[in-house]
């Protein structure tokens, strides 16, 4: 007995997991498939005859518009991604193979939901200009952001700092009461850290016990001293009673201001760094004269 495919194509399309839509030139769904409810969230009766373009989320109209210009003009777009808004009110990222057709008078699109993929790509982007520990920027992102904001004030002929910050004895923290404890604190200070400055400006953990703030639209000297003082202060606030017996550790600071200190990021990043460990030595040598 012959099979009937005709009629095993509408059952095939239901089953299927991605969700094929059918749209009219005027953007109206005319079809669409069952797993549109595990997509979307809504029935294939509540979507039939609506707009599709009220389901897109807004920030990617402009892309998903021209996409479907470019679909209707007869070139298939077979790896086109844009998001949608759920009938809860989630967003899923959705893939799409879409292709117009003479014959039907419709465009037909096969989307497929990535939004696990998308979560993924987004924290591998994230991790890779951040420190996993902190989340602050890392080493290469704050050198690229450092450069970014000399070029803009060698434009508008504006100043910046440089901070440089090591965590005095953090060794001791490690050491006593393990590496848990001591990235506790590390993120502690991160924490206060990024509570003491702007939008515009940018904290980083360059590695172990070092981080760095750059600062921009100062008002002169004043004002980088004066944030000196608020990190000096925010940093020397007691632990919380989550952190049982750890003390919160000093720090020393350097600071470097451009374009006093120097014109380019490595020297911003050397004078802040040399005038950090000045600032360490004469803590170490006032302890020892205490102590002697």
């Amino acid at each position: 007995m012959p099979v009937d495919l005709q009629a095993l194509y509408p059952k095939l399309i239901h089953l299927m997991l991605d969700t094929v839509f059918v749209v009219d030139p005027d953007n109206r769904i005319v079809f669409v498939s069952d797993a549109c409810e595990a997509l979307l969230g809504y029935r294939a009766d509540e979507l039939t005859g609506t707009l599709i373009t009220g389901y897109m989320h807004p920030e990617d109209l402009v892309a998903t518009k021209a996409s479907i210009v470019r679909v209707m003009n007869g070139q298939p777009h077979f790896d086109f991604r844009n998001r949608y808004i759920r009938k809860d009110g989630g967003v899923v990222s959705i893939l799409w193979a879409a292709f117009w057709s003479e014959e039907v008078g419709a465009r037909i699109g096969v989307a497929r939901d990535v939004t696990a993929l998308a979560h993924a790509e987004e924290e591998l982007r994230f991790l890779a200009h951040h420190d996993p520990l902190t989340k602050l920027t890392n080493r290469a992102l704050f050198r690229d952001r450092l450069e970014t904001a000399l070029r803009a004030a060698h434009r508008h002929t504006s100043t910046l700092a440089l901070l440089f910050l090591d965590i005095n004895d953090f060794k001791e923290i490690n050491d006593t009461h393990g590496h848990t404890a001591g990235d506790q604190v590390l993120c502690e200070i991160a924490k206060r850290l990024q509570g003491c400055v702007r939008e515009t400006d940018t904290v980083g953990r360059m590695g172990g016990d070092e981080f760095t703030v750059l600062l921009t639209e100062l008002h002169g000297p004043q004002a980088v001293a004066e944030k000196v003082e608020q990190i000096l202060a925010a940093l020397g606030e007691p632990l919380s009673d989550e952190f049982a017996a750890l003390r919160m550790p000093s720090c020393s600071i350097g600071v470097a201001c451009y374009p006093a200190d120097g014109a380019d990021a490595d020297a911003l990043l050397g004078h802040a760094d040399e005038h950090m460990y000045r600032i360490k030595r004469q803590r170490v040598t006032f302890r020892e004269n205490l102590t002697g």
